[in-house]
């Protein structure tokens, strides 16, 4: 098997850097700071789309913290089995699932409606993933159809010439 070089790419600092593998593991410190950074990023906005939804629909406190809770309980169920890949569903990286912000327009939309209200949101949340679940594997199916660019590596004569406009 040939081993070859990995390229080397700009950065913003100046000089080159050598890109780093991807089944390279970093030291100690370093993957305990960047694993927290991830655990707070994912947190904040895992409890931030509960807090909305249940200021919207006027739930007291102690609903807003079912929800808050429910919604953690998901997005650790969500990111083990994307992680692991159980029963064929998952990507197995070490991914942490979170919660979408796409999502909270149409609850807000369902909150203010007074015949839908949280069983609604309910309802259209699972409704939703359940249809994500069947056309996934069509999805998967087309995606070779769409092939998209690669990265090239960035050399020293690229990287000081200006763009043409």
């Amino acid at each position: 098997m040939e081993v070859r070089a990995r390229p080397v790419l700009a950065h913003p600092g100046g000089g080159a850097q050598p890109t780093r593998s991807v089944d390279e593991v970093l030291p100690l410190p370093q993957l305990v700071a960047l694993g927290l950074q991830h655990v707070l990023v994912m947190y904040a906005g895992a409890v931030a789309v509960p807090l909305i939804v249940g200021r919207a629909l006027k739930l007291p406190p102690e609903q807003v913290a079912v929800l808050i809770s429910a919604d953690l309980f998901a997005c650790g169920v969500a990111t083990l089995i994307q992680s692991w890949g159980i029963l064929g569903i998952g990507i197995r990286l070490p991914v942490m699932m979170g919660v979408t912000f796409v999502s909270v327009s149409p609850m807000l939309a369902m909150a203010a409606t007074p015949n839908v209200g949280l069983l609604g949101i309910y309802g259209a949340v699972i409704a939703a993933g359940v249809f994500g679940l069947i056309i996934a594997p069509g999805v998967s199916r087309l995606l070779p159809l769409f092939d998209l660019p690669r990265a090239q590596p960035v050399s020293q004569e690229n990287a000081t010439r200006a763009p043409n406009c």
